[in-house]
């Protein structure tokens, strides 16, 4: 819109709109600009009849034209000339200078507190992860007990089911008796009554031998090995009994297991975390065992959080694989009585573990 459209409005109108360019005002803003006389073509104007829609009174003139030729002031059509656009920029550059040098300066952060063992937890966990490796010790020392592995000619006949299947039970017995052992040195433990600990035992014994399984996963020849000596692969669990229902699913989560490549620590805390679970069946005083196990989640956090600095998700992952345990013991369940369809029988001391009456 032309510039001229806001110029203030004379007080009395005017007969057309050649009236708001007085011949002085016109010279005058010439003379000011520069520019050359502008030529105006005007238009009489004539008045209307009484029954025009402009009603009476009012006269129309037609719109005043340019001539070509003339020169148009830039105030009067909006278009700014170079100087006046390099000295806006000029003032531009001037204003976001002095609001940057205005501005306060950013006050740094404080550096992240890195989180720390207290003494009592660094204590802790040295405790659990000797245990552990004294208890593995001892463990090591049975296997000359254990059935051996059956290397009769007829792989399929009835004595060499019975012996490797023998093999495998008594390796649980081993397992079985090592769990106990580390339960009795958890700080805690023989604090709790006798049913208590009995209760948790019973139904976290399945539990953390998965645990200790994942352990001695072998990816690369997908096998697992036991006291040290005695590896076996899928097919060997399933000659020595076992469905395949239960196969795959302990080995899937062994292989989950190794992919967090956990060390001693860690696998000792998580270990006493499955024991102290207060909503095992037959536990009396949970509020007790509740307090025991918030204790290892603590160190637990404390030392993931510590070597694993730059990996926030490695924490829960480690609590999610104790939810994955609780839907192995349920296979595991199954899986007991299946063999009591197969009429093999169970030694007295998993029998009472797992609940087995004949």
């Amino acid at each position: 819109m032309s510039l001229w459209l806001e110029a203030p409005v004379p007080d009395a109108s005017p007969d057309s709109a050649v009236e708001l360019w007085e011949p002085d005002a016109q010279d005058a803003s010439g003379q000011a600009l520069g520019v050359s006389n502008c030529v105006l073509r005007e238009e009489a104007s004539t008045p209307q009849s009484a029954g025009d829609s402009l009603g009476a009174g009012l006269e129309a003139t037609e719109p005043i034209v340019l001539l070509p030729g003339v020169d148009i002031p830039p105030e009067s059509t909006g278009v700014l000339s170079e100087e006046q656009i390099r000295l806006k920029k000029l003032k531009r550059q001037e204003e976001e200078q002095a609001q940057a040098t205005s501005m306060p300066p950013r006050v740094s952060s404080p550096p992240q507190v890195l989180p720390q063992l207290s003494p009592e937890q660094r204590g802790m966990i040295e405790k659990l992860v000797a245990a552990q490796q004294q208890c593995n010790k001892r463990s090591f020392s049975d296997r000359l007990r254990v059935t051996p592995w059956p290397m009769a000619p007829d792989p399929q006949s009835r004595e060499a089911r019975q012996q490797r299947f023998a093999h495998f039970t008594e390796l649980a017995i081993v397992s079985v008796q090592e769990i106990v052992d580390f339960a009795k040195q958890l700080p805690g433990f023989l604090q709790l009554s006798r049913e208590d600990q009995i209760a948790l035992l019973k139904t976290s014994a399945i539990e953390v031998m998965l645990l200790e399984t994942s352990r001695r996963y072998n990816p690369g020849s997908e096998s697992i090995t036991f006291l040290k000596d005695f590896s076996y692969n899928r097919e060997d669990f399933a000659k020595a009994g076992l469905q395949v229902e239960f196969i795959n699913p302990i080995f899937e989560f062994s292989r989950a297991m190794n992919e967090l490549q956990l060390n001693d620590a860690e696998f000792a805390l998580l270990i006493a975390i499955s024991i102290f679970s207060a909503d095992r069946p037959n536990v009396q005083d949970q509020l007790q065992v509740e307090r025991l196990q918030h204790t290892y989640v603590e160190a637990l956090h404390a030392y993931v959080s510590i070597h694993h600095p730059h990996d926030r998700l490695m924490f829960p992952r480690m609590l999610m694989k104790l939810v994955s345990l609780r839907t192995l013991s349920s296979v595991h369940s199954e899986q007991v009585f299946a063999l009591r369809l197969q009429d093999k029988k169970l030694p007295p001391l998993l029998s009472e573990i797992w609940d087995v009456h004949e």
